[in-house]
């Protein structure tokens, strides 16, 4: 799933023209990481490469979030966009807007902030 590849925890192997193709892509996201840890020193620099990740993913996330849900490549996808009630009795899809609650974040409707995942469950017992 996408957290997967985001942590870097897919374990899909495919074939030798995939295997290399994913090895540039490892190396072009460890300089991603080392240009993102050089431009924040001060912050970043006594960081692992690992924890440079981890402090972009919870600096972005929300923004992937609206990103995924709001993409009209994604907008036919049920589990992308479910269904919110105005008035919590009727289901209704959130038509006028990409998402719940027009679009604010904060109220503990579906599909407003991002799922928070801090039980990680490896992928191939899913």
């Amino acid at each position: 799933d996408i957290g997967d590849i985001i942590r870097g925890r897919d374990l899909y192997s495919g074939n030798s023209k995939e295997k290399n193709r994913r090895k540039k892509l490892e190396d072009n996201k460890i300089e991603i990481y080392k240009m993102i840890q050089g431009k924040n020193e001060s912050k970043l620099g006594a960081l692992t490469l690992d924890q440079v990740r981890e402090y972009w993913w919870e600096l972005n996330r929300e923004a992937v979030w609206k990103a995924m849900t709001c993409s009209d490549r994604l907008g036919g996808y049920t589990y992308i966009r479910p269904t919110c009630g105005g008035d919590n009795e009727s289901p209704s899809v959130a038509n006028h807007y990409c998402r719940c609650n027009d679009d604010n974040p904060d109220d503990d409707k579906p599909n407003i902030d991002p799922p928070n995942y801090k039980d990680y469950v490896p992928q191939y017992k899913r």
